[in-house]
């Protein structure tokens, strides 16, 4: 089975592909030295036959003669590979040309024949036919030049033998590289198969082998990597949502049956009666507002609530909210500040959303903060278009290590546990600000020591057309 994968691996089936890529290559570039070569080899011919006959009918009638002779035996047939007199009846009169090649006619240019000698298979030579003068008293005479293409031949046989020698080892080369890196993927993959195997048997702490995330296998690998940590992530949010649901319900309907059962087990006046029933409704509803906090926080998360977005005034919403919280403040002691709202910030959200992260960060801001304290709430734009918000205060403060806690669900710090609430408010708030785009970041106030406090900072993107953007007027 491991053989057979071997060879449908897309390595393998990649270095084919670069194989027939490389062969369709050396081809056309063979067949292309052999049309120079043949093409070089074709012009050379014709040049020395027109060479030497523009010496020979510079002779004399006589001399011709006696050089055709000559040349003939000696080093004529090194040169051309045939010479010879005709008449004008094509009858030879010397030479080593025996009669008249079929198709040869008096021209200027070398020409084309064919011979198609008995018993043997036809070969190709270049032929040079022209008129010269005869002896005196004599008709004109035809000289006729000759030349073998068998050096064309034999490049054409040098050019076919060289690239099938050439073509061999490297398709074979090719073929044992393309084996050895699929076997090496393979391998690879058989490696993820297997850790995959296991995650799926339930060991999510499981990985992929993604090395150093050199090649796409590793980067792919690594994303797995990551987007498995996620998800791990989110199964113990998931656990750990569920423990805490079960904790923070069960003390409101402990308290809630508790009253009942005393109310139920003795008579008791109508007053009485009443203000259980009241004291009753008063845990239902903190029930009913964890459930119903819960259920928001999962809807905004699936992004289902971006049909309310629209321009926004964030100036005014600033405003608004603090109109709402001022009398809240000055009863508990607390001075509420706004800064940077004297002119509009427009900014692209969900109002009513928008509404929620302002008012959670201000509540949260004066629960805790004493007496004496302070609160305040700015906003404004930096010179690339990006919206900013801060809510800061001088509380207890936020230790640096629980700060990415505190966004998550019931979570509650020690210092904390003492104030009313159901640890959902910041994790309303971030899944807001996600579905925003925009970020939230927790400091401590440094502008105070003696009471260090917190800042929540929240920058909104800058994004252009259709998206979430921002601009400052």
């Amino acid at each position: 089975m491991f053989q057979a994968d071997l060879f449908r691996t897309a390595t393998f089936r990649l270095t084919l592909a670069f194989v027939v890529a490389i062969i369709s290559g050396m081809l056309l570039q063979f067949a292309l030295v052999y049309v120079q070569m043949n093409g070089y080899e074709l012009e050379r011919s014709n040049d020395l036959l027109q060479r030497e006959a523009a010496l020979l009918v510079r002779e004399t009638p006589e001399q011709l003669e006696y050089e055709v002779r000559e040349r003939s035996k000696t080093d004529l047939r090194v040169i051309l590979n045939g010479a010879a007199l005709f008449d004008l009846d094509h009858n030879m009169i010397v030479g080593d040309i025996k009669t008249w090649p079929q198709g040869l006619t008096l021209a200027s240019r070398p020409q084309r024949v064919w011979i198609d000698p008995p018993g043997d298979r036809a070969y190709e030579m270049r032929f040079l036919a022209m008129e010269v003068l005869g002896p005196p008293g004599s008709d004109h005479r035809i000289l006729v030049l000759a030349r073998s293409m068998h050096m064309a031949d034999e490049l054409r046989y040098i050019t076919k033998r060289a690239a099938l020698i050439s073509v061999v080892p490297i398709v074979v080369f090719a073929l044992l590289a393309g084996i050895f890196l699929s076997h090496r993927a393979l391998g690879r993959v058989k490696e993820m198969h297997e850790a995959i195997d296991l995650i799926m048997d339930g060991d999510v702490h499981e990985r992929l082998p993604a090395g150093r995330e050199q090649d796409d296998l590793e980067r792919l690998a690594g994303s797995v990597n990551r987007m498995l940590d996620r998800l791990e992530h989110l199964l113990d949010e998931i656990r750990n949502v569920g423990n805490d649901i079960a904790h923070d319900l069960r003390t409101p309907l402990a308290r809630v049956r508790a009253r009942l059962e005393r109310a139920a087990a003795t008579p008791h006046d109508a007053e009485y009666l009443n203000a259980t029933i009241a004291q009753a409704t008063l845990d239902l509803d903190q029930c009913f507002s964890i459930i119903t906090a819960l259920l928001r926080i999962g809807e905004i998360e699936n992004g289902r609530r971006r049909a309310g977005f629209a321009q926004m005034d964030l100036s005014a919403l600033i405003a608004d909210i603090a109109d709402l919280y001022e009398p809240i403040a000055e009863t508990e002691g607390i001075s509420l500040a706004v800064h940077g709202i004297n002119q509009p910030i427009t900014l692209y959200g969900d109002v009513d959303l928008l509404n929620e992260v302002l008012a959670n960060l201000i509540d949260n801001a004066i629960k805790f903060t004493p007496a004496g304290g302070s609160v305040s709430v700015a906003a404004g734009a930096h010179d690339d278009g990006k919206i900013w918000l801060k809510v800061t205060d001088t509380g207890i403060g936020i230790p640096e290590d629980e700060r990415e806690a505190v966004v998550g669900r019931f979570y509650r710090s020690d210092k904390s546990r003492h104030v009313p609430g159901s640890g959902l408010g910041l994790s309303l708030v971030s899944a807001i600000l996600r579905l925003h785009g925009a970020t939230l970041q927790i400091m401590a106030n440094r502008e105070d020591m003696k009471m260090p406090g917190s800042v929540f900072s929240v920058l909104f993107p800058a994004v252009s057309h259709n998206d979430i953007s921002v601009t400052f007027g």
